[in-house]
């Protein structure tokens, strides 16, 4: 078994440094010609549209799935708790402040990062492969514009509605929870929620959608531009895109709640 020495050692770190760093260097140019082009929606306003029905109308079973689950089991678990100290009638403004701000949001973005994410990278992985980006170019159509920039507006526009959609479905949820199995009135239950309810809540959850439309589909559409090595490079391409745009989005709902918290409180 060979023996590497510290200087091999050296060597490959430093290369990967180096490859990090170009990475995130073509990672930004990436994200700047893809906001760049926006002007030229005009152009490719049907693209928006597919694109928009996709990410948007076609994800709603998912969104809602999770937003039911976890707005139940929240309630559940929460109610169980508070039960114990004889608080259950604080079970609604507990909810909500984790559904509102946090979970509700963020397994929005974690779906879609695998639903969406993983779509753009395969899709523009096999257009890359199969050499029809570079056709793009021949043509004199520039694949940025017409393949990046109507999944990243159709994004912007569509994750807001879908963030709506999993609040709402998580507090009715712990609604129903509440009242068939800690026994609440919903009168109770919601007058724990509205009277307390403040702007920042509503900055928080809704802050979120652009961010995470940004990273799902810049991540995702970027790694599909860089697939190489034939139909296993599409693969691995996909995969690296789901999993560095999940990452990326837990990130971010962390920064942005500390942020906007920090700075409405």
């Amino acid at each position: 078994m060979p023996v590497t020495s510290p200087s091999n050692l050296k060597e490959q770190a430093e290369l990967k440094l180096k490859d990090f760093l170009l990475t995130m260097q073509e990672f930004f140019f990436f994200a700047v010609r893809a906001f760049s082009t926006i002007p030229k929606i005009k152009r490719y306003w049907r693209d928006v549209l597919d694109q928009a029905l996709i990410c948007g109308v076609e994800s709603i079973p998912i969104v809602l799935v999770s937003a039911i689950s976890i707005g139940g089991l929240m309630a559940m678990e929460v109610g169980n708790l508070l039960e114990d100290f004889g608080a259950k009638t604080m079970l609604g403004r507990s909810t909500s402040n984790a559904v509102l701000r946090e979970l509700g949001p963020l397994l929005m973005g974690l779906m879609l990062a695998a639903r969406y994410g993983s779509r753009n990278g395969a899709e523009l992985g096999a257009m890359q492969i199969s050499e029809q980006i570079d056709a793009l170019r021949a043509f004199g159509t520039d694949p940025i514009a017409k393949l990046v920039m109507p999944r990243l507006v159709a994004a912007l526009l569509m994750f807001f509605p879908l963030v709506a959609l999993s609040d709402f479905a998580g507090l009715q949820t712990a609604a129903f929870v509440a009242e068939h199995y800690h026994k609440i009135d919903p009168g109770i239950f919601w007058n724990s929620i509205y009277p307390k309810l403040a702007p920042k809540d509503f900055v928080v959850t809704f802050l979120k959608a652009p961010v995470f439309a940004v990273i799902i589909t810049l991540v995702s559409s970027f790694n599909g531009f860089s697939a190489r090595g034939g139909t296993a490079g599409v693969g691995r391409s996909t995969i690296k895109g789901i999993v560095a745009s999940s990452g990326l989005v837990l990130v971010a709902n962390f920064y942005v709640s500390k942020l906007v918290l920090d700075f409405m409180h």
